[in-house]
């Protein structure tokens, strides 16, 4: 920028991106001008603007840097105003009702707090997203608008114990996992290509239960893959570092350097799209689904959320003098009673027809929102919970560990364990939310918790400047409202097996947020507080809500409308014309057989065959009849009008019996003559060679 810049113009524009301030109309052609520099220097031919509709995906239309220059040719051109605002038809894109097709105007605003790149030969440059009417279509301006409440708020609890600090920046690191299959074997299977997921396929006879994947030695040709999108995602500026195998075959993790949150989620959303154009260079396809395979480990995507300062502090990480830690306890406490106050929000910003089918195995968090803290910070709160006196809190650092083998170096050990199944874990300086999906936009999660610390720290130092105005000191003023909050979201605090039954047991009785039907659980953006909270944020309006509600709802019903359909074609165009075909080869084997054969010896030699015919008989009858009722079903729910209702019939009368007819079919496929079975197995599709 420096480069291509004027000073003045650099001078006032790091002053938005750093500060804020907002932009100047006046130097938006220096700057538009100076970006063409830089990307035609690169071989850019074209500009798109980038934004996040409601799709859970991106969006771009590409436009050339030609204009007509009015003497009968061409020049390159490309304006401030090019820049800062362009026109996509917001009726096209998930809207819930706020745009009618006649009402298609809808605005994209270019974000500077988040850099510009080039793809190919193209200059993508990340915006906003809004109606006509000034609603945000999109993830990423509610975001900002979540970023900049958790920044105020923080920025005057801060105030507290630091006066000197200016801004307060929410980090985020996510962990993104994700399937690799071979092209080929992908191509064969259309429930893989419509769906993301395979709707039938009896499980592998190996699979994970060696537990031998998990942080094994990566396949070379998943290496080379890699190897490439490391390159790539690094010469976009996106701070990759970890790789690894996970505990599915053909399951591996990406992990980058945390990053400010608003960049880190463009950056996992185009990693998202490198990852799947990557893995074509290299044979695969790339799976995102949350549970493309049954019987294995599906995929997550971990988000690792904390906040810090302009001045260097984390204020989720433990201090070194007792004044410190009261700050760290005070953010601490002020989270977990957020996540307390709307853990059924926090459920509802998690969850989708397809993060459904993971969450609550034995591989992912359960569907109730609860916070993992540890032995120690258990202990600490506990104490000040039952204390009476303002004494200073002190927290122990890493401790020490020696083995007994010489050439071992000393080993630091935390002061946290790590629980897995915890849905929002802490894990030493930030909290772990762990129950986001593959495919998700982190975006959605980390609104929702924003927003909730947001309200939960503005309602904290209003309860705190009360009690000073009384005449407490500032400290006893501090400690006595976090005595109270740590009270009052004891029952979010849970550092057992979240899997077991016995939780989900505990947890009603602690009136956390059961409810397992999905489209139900999105009814917690609509409650009256989930509403009061956003707004009082400033991050979204009820309207907004609303919208957004009805795009859920919606989008669930496709998505198992779409998965319906293309199971019935499945069963009825492959699997029951190949079973009816094997079934025939068994019938004229048991015939030929008695031809052939003395009667006892015939009956003796084709009773394997008849009792394989009669069961064949019997899969194909239920999957043929279940196939028809679902239907009717689903031509009943189709006729709903209300969003949500629909929604919950799809869920109750659809959904469930995709696993009744997929039982079956997996059935067929033990009895079925391997060469006949017309889709590749798991076997084939999870063992890369």
């Amino acid at each position: 920028m420096f480069k291509y810049l004027p000073e003045p113009v650099y001078t006032k524009l790091v002053d938005v991106i750093d500060n804020g301030a907002p932009l100047d109309r006046s130097i938006a052609d220096e700057v538009a001008a100076g970006m063409k520099r830089w990307a035609i220097e690169l071989g850019v031919t074209h500009y798109s603007h980038w934004f996040q509709p409601l799709t859970d995906g991106t969006a771009e239309k590409h436009d050339a840097f030609v204009e007509h220059d009015g003497r009968g040719g061409m020049i390159e051109e490309f304006s401030g105003k090019l820049l800062v605002q362009q026109e996509p038809d917001a009726s096209s894109f998930p809207n819930g009702g706020i745009r009618n097709t006649f009402e298609a105007r809808g605005y994209s605003a270019w974000d500077p707090s988040s850099p510009v790149f080039v793809v190919d030969d193209t200059l993508c440059i990340p915006t906003v997203f809004i109606a006509y009417t000034g609603e945000a279509l999109d993830y990423k301006a509610p975001l900002l608008k979540s970023l900049r409440a958790v920044n105020e708020a923080a920025k005057a609890v801060c105030h507290y114990f630091n006066p000197e600090v200016k801004k307060v920046f929410t980090y985020l690191g996510w962990e993104q996992e994700y399937f690799l299959v071979d092209e080929g074997l992908y191509a064969a299977r259309p429930d893989l290509l419509l769906t993301g997921r395979t709707l039938m396929g009896h499980e592998s006879s190996k699979n994970q239960q060696l537990e031998d994947h998990y942080f094994g030695a990566i396949p070379p040709r998943v290496a080379a893959f890699m190897k490439d999108l490391e390159v790539k995602s690094l010469e976009l500026g996106i701070p990759v570092k970890t790789r690894h195998n996970e505990v599915a075959p053909n399951q591996f993790e990406l992990a980058p350097i945390y990053e400010e949150c608003n960049l880190a989620v463009d950056h996992n959303m185009l990693i998202m799209s490198l990852m799947r154009n990557i893995a074509r260079n290299h044979g695969f396809r790339l799976l995102l689904h949350e549970k493309p395979f049954k019987g294995v480990n599906g995929s997550g995507k971990h988000n690792n959320w904390s906040l810090g300062t302009d001045n260097g502090i984390l204020l989720h990480a433990p201090g070194k003098t007792p004044e410190d830690n009261l700050r760290f306890v005070t953010f601490v406490v002020n989270t977990l009673m957020a996540v307390h106050r709307h853990n059924g929000l926090l459920k509802a910003s998690i969850m989708s027809a397809t993060n459904a089918h993971r969450l609550g195995a034995n591989e992912a968090p359960p569907a109730i929102i609860s916070s993992f803290l540890g032995k120690q910070l258990n202990q600490v709160l506990d104490h000040l919970e039952e204390s009476s006196t303002d004494e200073l809190i002190n927290i122990a650092g890493k401790s020490s560990m020696k083995l007994d083998i010489p050439q071992i170096p000393e080993l630091l050990i935390d002061n946290t364990d790590r629980n897995r199944t915890s849905p929002f874990a802490f894990t030493g300086n930030r909290f772990e939310f762990r129950a986001v999906g593959s495919e998700a936009n982190c975006a959605s999660a980390m609104i929702a918790l924003n927003a909730a610390v947001a309200e939960q720290l503005m309602e904290f130092k209003q309860k705190v400047d009360a009690l000073i105005e009384k005449g407490e000191a500032k400290v006893t003023a501090i400690v006595s409202v976090i005595r109270q909050l740590i009270k009052e979201c004891k029952n979010i605090r849970f550092d057992g097996n979240g899997y077991s039954e016995e939780w989900k047991a505990e947890a009603a009785r602690r009136g956390l947020d059961c409810e397992t039907c999905c489209p139900k659980i999105f009814d917690n953006y609509l409650k009256a507080e989930s509403i009061a909270m956003f707004e009082k944020t400033g991050v979204m309006t009820q309207k907004e809500l609303e919208a957004r509600n009805e795009v859920k709802w919606e989008t669930y019903t496709k998505k198992i409308q779409i998965e319906a359909r293309v199971l019935g074609d499945l069963a009825m165009n492959h699997i029951i014309p190949v079973a009816t075909k094997y079934q025939s080869e068994l019938i004229d084997n048991a015939f030929k057989t008695k031809q052939l054969f003395s009667k006892e010896k015939a009956e003796r030699l084709s009773a394997k065959n008849i009792e394989l015919i009669e069961q064949i008989a019997e899969h194909n009858t239920y999957i043929e009849e279940s196939i028809a009722q679902m239907i009717e079903n689903r031509k009943r729910a189709h006729r709903i009008e209300d969003e949500r209702e629909k929604a919950i019939a799809y869920h109750d009368e659809i959904a469930p019996m995709l696993e009744k007819i997929r039982y079956h079919i997996d059935k067929l496929e033990l009895i079925i003559d391997d060469q006949m079975w017309p889709l590749p197995k798991y076997r084939e599709l999870l063992f890369i060679r």
